[in-house]
């Protein structure tokens, strides 16, 4: 039994970043290479490590600082660490040919890093291998596929498309991907303080915040399927 309760949440950990990923890949028309995609969903997974250690720096920089600074300083860290992590996967990859693929790798990074999450909840959660602790940590996980897992997948998405607009308008426009970054902090943390305020279960305030999000994300879905191949890049490389 204890085998197959773990094998249950160890699906459960990953399932809901994949069903993320898998939905907005179909966005893309000219689907990227599989590998890549797990490579990038790979090093989100990583990024979570120096994630981790300046999101510790940051929260002993300013001790006991304001609640709205400490929210936006944790999920500026986790944007910015998203981002690198896809940029490092694929910045440079002669498949990164196009406007829509900032996106998609943006979501693949983000769906590593969410699922790196579900995991450690998923462990903190699961004191015991039983069926109640293994309902109970699958209630959570299925809060944080529609709640936290989610929100990751559309702020990366948010970033992603402002990754897009920054490469297609040259090296005079780089700021447009710090207001991507800045855009997707302000929603990561008035999620994360909503839920702090109301609580995981009440997520009511908190999905407003997600449905305006998706609203847009798959918006500028359809805008940059409309910009021609290689408008991202100014040149080509292996």
């Amino acid at each position: 039994m204890p085998i197959i309760i773990l094998l249950i949440l160890s699906a459960a950990t990953i399932f809901p970043a994949l069903v993320w990923l898998f939905f907005f890949m179909k966005e893309d028309v000219h689907p990227e290479p599989r590998q890549l995609i797990a490579y990038t969903f790979g090093i989100g997974i990583l990024s979570a490590v120096p994630t981790l250690i300046a999101q510790v720096f940051f929260k002993d920089l300013i001790g006991g600082g304001s609640i709205i600074i400490v929210f936006l300083g944790l999920a500026f860290i986790e944007e910015i660490f998203k981002f690198l992590a896809a940029f490092y996967a694929v910045g440079r990859s002669k498949h990164f040919d196009e406007p829509i693929d900032a996106m998609i790798y943006m979501i693949a990074a983000a769906s590593g890093f969410a699922t790196i999450e579900n995991i450690l909840i998923a462990i903190g959660s699961a004191d015991s291998l039983t069926l109640t602790s293994l309902f109970a940590t699958t209630n959570i996980l299925l809060l944080r596929f529609i709640g936290a897992t989610l929100l990751h997948v559309l702020a990366s998405g948010i970033v992603g498309y402002y990754w897009a607009k920054s490469h297609a308008k040259g090296q005079k426009h780089r700021g447009l991907l710090a207001y991507g970054i800045i855009i997707a902090t302000i929603i990561h943390a008035g999620f994360n303080y909503l839920i702090a305020l109301f609580g995981e279960r009440n997520i009511i305030y908190s999905s407003i915040i997600l449905i305006v999000a998706a609203f847009f994300v798959l918006g500028d879905f359809e805008i940059l399927k409309k910009k021609p191949k290689y408008s991202i890049r100014s040149t080509k490389s292996a």
